[in-house]
């Protein structure tokens, strides 16, 4: 008979009776697991038990047993959302997604743009950003089992800690967790740096805590005859910051002198500098080592004194004082530790939503009961002002794209390359095609499809038609267009030339020296301006003195279009026909065609004078036509957002009327801040037509935005 896991229940102490009653109903299912001796990955109540000492909110408790990545083998799976709410089910929906996550590679230790990126989409991608601190608890448990694991699968699961989970614990203000995932990863990547740094602690512990006891007893007892209350306690350095300030500073740890360090908290911040003057009169100061950032706060508004001092032992000790409010600012994360320690700017959303997300973790008893609608609203807030304006999307090799939200596939492909974009012909989004018009969220992957040359299509740069997003993107569609008009330009000019040569009886003509009399910087921007009509004939003719011919060519004039008629040709349309000046047929008259020999076939009225009178020999020359179907028209749905409901449909109707489009669906949506959402399929002929209307109506006062709803 299969062993069951047996959870241990004291564990949960300190919940109210009903909240104790749900996480009983939890560990019951997780006790349905059959236990393995041999499954080594973390299990969700040791998760738990980790996040207890954050004195996190219940659902955070739920959500960490009942994502147990084994309660996926249970038969049937559990109702989540049932039994525990939709919240709760969501968290564990996040978590699962999470911990089943495989973007990150090694690859990207090299590469700070691509973690960086990575980071930001684990965050945006989360509904709930209790989520995170589940999954960084998750990893604190992953990293305490892999001695059990494969030497690479050990080095990477640390190095990915690195990268990413630890930055992520330190930017959500997380300290003891980024400590420890730092102290933890360190020792399976470099493990006799590790030990060494360790022991080198480890021996000089007790002399440590003997100079720092000293350092406190003599403090406390000259700031209370000075009537300054504190508290003074030494601040511990951890492994990984050691060894990463021995890099730094190219020192042997025996060489560091801030291994010691002491923190004072004050009440007020007179108090800071008073005890400031206690210390600097009590023990000898390092000039260069001290930094006022109360008068000077640091760019992200953190506030502190800190001073390096030189007992009478001749140990150096880092001091920093404090007021309580500094404190908790600094330590609850609100001071964006991670702006001066990753090398990022200060984010004041950032900053904000760090105490957001610290508010939500550390609601307890009575604050915290029955208070889920207050905390959905504060991890949304979270989340909507730090990633509202980026979408994270994934190649098909898996490398992290960076894009503005609302952006496209066709964005993604100039994202990639500025050619894939031109070449563009399609897309597949998490494999299923994709219309180029498609919204990207944060976690798709797309695979653009491309044809081997060809261009882009003068419809992407049009916004109305929701092609492109990004500016970048839109700037390279506009450039290419650009060169293709002065290829086109130099072609045209290059043909003038040549044929005023042959006109002018001239063997041979130096571009150069034609380029520099009209001041142009080379010959392809003096050909371009001769195609351009810039230089005309009787100017070159005046260049080389040649008297010019009474009857000048005509300019070269570039190809038009040839333009097919509705007209079908005794049954096949398509044909090119042109309509008589003398009888001007319109659509509803009979017809006939004439077959020209220099105009293709000339359609006619049947009682055109030309047509009666023609002669027997050119009878043989008519053939039987009729007016083909009329122009195709398409049902097309687009989205007008404006700022208030008054007049909106008559004057978007008006608009539409004028330009004989019918609509053929309309629906109004009014909101509670008065705004508007006016919804209409329309028929029409072609994507000019849309987007003339589109900006028509987009003209009119009262509108935010009108566009094609994709």
């Amino acid at each position: 008979m299969q062993k069951t896991t047996k959870p241990n229940k004291h564990l949960f102490n300190g919940f109210s009776v009903p909240d104790t009653e749900q996480i009983n109903r939890a560990l019951a299912i997780i006790a349905q697991i059959p236990d393995d001796p041999h499954y080594f990955r973390p299990r969700g109540i040791e998760v738990a038990a980790i996040l207890m000492e954050f004195n996190v909110d219940l659902n955070t408790i739920l959500a960490a047993i009942l994502s147990d990545p084994r309660l996926a083998h249970l038969d049937p799976l559990p109702d989540i959302k049932e039994q525990f709410g939709e919240t709760v089910a969501a968290l564990v929906k996040d978590v699962n997604w999470l911990n089943k996550l495989t973007v990150y590679s090694l690859e990207m230790t090299d590469q700070p743009r691509q973690t960086e990126t990575l980071r930001r989409m684990l965050l945006s991608m989360t509904q709930d950003v209790r989520a995170v601190l589940i999954k960084l608890a998750y990893r604190v448990q992953r990293l305490k089992v892999l001695p059990k694991e494969s030497y690479e699968l050990r080095r990477f699961i640390a190095q990915e800690t690195l990268d990413i989970y630890a930055p992520i614990a330190n930017r959500m203000g997380i300290h003891q967790l980024k400590w420890e995932l730092e102290d933890m990863a360190f020792r399976y990547l470099e493990p006799k740096s590790y030990l060494r740094i360790a022991k080198s602690l480890s021996d000089s512990r007790a002399q440590r805590e003997n100079c720092v006891n000293k350092f406190i007893a003599l403090l406390q007892e000259k700031l209370a005859a000075e009537g300054i209350s504190a508290k003074i306690y030494g601040r511990p350095k951890h492994i990984y910051s050691i060894w990463k300030k021995m890099l730094r500073k190219q020192l042997d740890i025996d060489e560091l002198y801030d291994l010691l360090a002491v923190r004072i908290i004050v009440d007020s911040l007179t108090a800071c500098y008073a005890t400031l003057g206690v210390v600097h009169s009590l023990w000898q100061t390092i000039p260069k080592e001290f930094d006022d950032y109360i008068a000077n706060p640091k760019e992200n508004g953190y506030q502190s004194l800190h001073t390096v001092v030189i007992d009478s032992d001749g140990n150096r000790i880092e001091v920093q004082i404090r007021t309580q409010q500094m404190h908790d600012f600094a330590e609850l994360g609100v001071a964006a530790h991670w702006s001066y320690k990753e090398g990022g700017k200060h984010d004041t959303a950032i900053a904000k939503n760090i105490a957001s997300l610290r508010k939500l973790l550390k609601e307890t008893g009575p604050e915290r009961d029955r208070k889920e609608d207050s905390d959905e609203a504060l991890s949304e807030n979270f989340r909507s002002e730090l990633f509202n304006d980026r979408v994270y999307v994934l190649t098909p090799a898996g490398k992290i794209i960076d894009l503005v939200k609302g952006s496209t596939p066709l964005d993604f492909a100039y994202a990639i390359h500025t050619e894939i974009g031109h070449r563009c012909r399609g897309a597949k989004v998490n494999g299923r095609i994709a219309p180029l018009t498609y919204t990207l969220k944060s976690g798709d992957q797309v695979k653009i499809l491309t044809a081997k040359d060809g261009g882009p299509n003068h419809n992407w740069i049009d916004l109305n038609l929701g092609y492109l997003k990004t500016s970048a993107a839109i700037s390279k569609v506009k450039s290419w267009f650009k060169n293709q008009q002065q290829a086109q330009n130099i072609a045209t000019g290059k043909a003038i030339l040549d044929k005023e040569s042959q006109r002018l009886g001239l063997k041979m003509i130096s571009l150069a020296e034609l380029a520099k009399h009209f001041n142009q910087p080379d010959t392809d921007k003096l050909l371009e301006a001769i195609g351009r009509s810039d230089i005309n004939s009787r100017q070159l003719a005046a260049f080389f003195k040649i008297p010019e011919l009474e009857a000048p060519p005509a300019p070269i004039q570039r190809k038009k279009p040839e333009i097919k008629s509705a007209i079908v040709v005794e049954g096949i349309d398509n044909v090119l026909t042109s309509l008589a000046h003398c009888c001007s047929p319109v659509q509803g008259n009979d017809i006939i065609g004439y077959i020209s020999h220099k105009k293709g076939i000339t359609i006619h009225r049947k009682d055109c004078e030309n047509i009666m009178h023609l002669g027997p020999e050119k009878q043989a020359q008519l053939i039987s036509v009729n007016w083909g179907a009329k122009k195709a028209s398409y049902a097309v749905p687009i989205v007008i957002h404006a700022f208030n409901p008054q007049n909106l449909l008559s004057d978007v109707t008006q608009i539409l009327a004028q330009a004989k489009i019918h609509i053929s669906n309309a629906a109004l949506e009014t909101h509670p801040d008065f705004s508007a959402l006016l919804n209409l399929t329309i028929q029409i002929e072609n994507t000019d037509q849309l987007s003339q209307v589109l900006n028509k109506i987009s003209q009119l006062p009262n509108i935010v935005e009108a566009k094609r709803k994709t």
